[in-house]
């Protein structure tokens, strides 16, 4: 039985969110390096004492960012690539919805920010890494596995297989990332989705 949460439970956890929201507006508005922690707790209006006993550097701050950015996706990935799915199906959700949240101005942001500042402090690329890439590439890898082991894909190593896919997704956001091209509309996005897919069953397609 779940224990109910206190009201000093409710009150710790709601004042950690906004610390969190606070320092993701932050992070990605001026940067990593640009960003201290007294600016943030000067912004939620409180001392940094109080700001650092929640997170005891701003290494573990961005961190607890960064898992909010991508936590909705991630939590959605088991969701779509559920290994009942017909298979072509499922290859092209997931590949609608990895676009849109990677056009999304928040992930531009984000990946502009590591790709800016991972080279003076290689240990944000590492937290994002983890939280993000890593995640999505060893999950599609599981799907794509099972594909392989049904038949539906050739057998080959399937988390070269997963790289692929994903690189040929991606294309659209390094043009979003050099501002060639806004937001696609949906039947854009759906359209480069298919033409990925299309690529990536010409390799490896059974």
């Amino acid at each position: 039985m779940v224990k109910p949460k206190t009201r000093r439970d409710q009150n710790r956890e709601a004042r950690r969110a906004a610390i969190v929201s606070a320092a993701r507006e932050a992070f990605l508005e001026h940067g990593y390096a640009a960003t201290s922690m007294s600016t943030i707790a000067t912004q939620l209006g409180g001392s940094k004492g109080t700001l650092w006993a929640y997170f005891p550097s701003k290494e573990e701050l961005f961190a607890a960012v960064l898992d909010e950015v991508t936590s909705n996706f991630r939590q959605n990935l088991d969701d779509t690539l559920r290994p009942e799915r017909e298979y072509h199906a499922t290859l092209l959700d997931f590949a609608e919805r990895f676009l849109r949240k990677m056009l999304d101005p928040d992930s531009i942001r984000l990946h502009r920010l590591i790709i800016g500042e991972s080279g003076r402090f290689p240990e944000i690329g590492r937290l994002f890494y983890a939280r993000g890439p890593q995640v999505v590439m060893e999950r599609l890898s599981r799907y794509i596995a099972g594909r392989m082991e049904a038949g539906d894909l050739r057998s080959e190593d399937p988390l070269q297989a997963a790289m692929h896919l994903i690189q040929l997704i991606q294309t659209q956001q390094n043009l979003r990332l050099w501002g060639i091209i806004s937001i696609p509309e949906p039947d854009e996005i759906r359209a480069h989705a298919e033409k990925a897919l299309d690529l990536f069953d010409r390799a490896y397609a059974s």
